[in-house]
């Protein structure tokens, strides 16, 4: 368990005793799925939802989305050129989200 993870379930149980939870819209309902955090540890999915709640999104998540696009805007390509174009421009994509994902990952140890 990281660091990260206690100070995330201390910050819970504080709560908690406080009676912060109580009354919460969805309170007694299972969480919601969210299949596209799957690779991801559920205090960076707590964390990343947060963050989007607000209107922020952290660059990886954005490069993530953008990436997406890319692919589909590849898929429908069919001249050798532009695919070629495409495809460097989403490799570029994909290195700065790894860069991104890297940073975080050293930054939370």
């Amino acid at each position: 368990m990281s660091w990260l993870d206690r100070l995330t379930e201390r910050q819970i149980l504080k709560a908690q005793a406080e009676g912060k939870l109580k009354g919460l819209e969805g309170e007694g309902q299972p969480l919601p799925d969210h299949p596209e955090n799957a690779h991801i540890s559920a205090s960076d999915a707590a964390g990343f939802r947060i963050m989007a709640e607000a209107g922020v999104l952290p660059e990886e998540i954005t490069l993530k989305k953008q990436a997406a696009a890319q692919r589909a805007h590849l898929a429908t390509l069919t001249d050798e050129t532009e695919r070629k174009a495409a495809m460097a421009i989403l490799a570029q994509i994909e290195l700065r989200q790894a860069i991104a994902e890297e940073s975080r990952r050293k930054f939370l140890k």
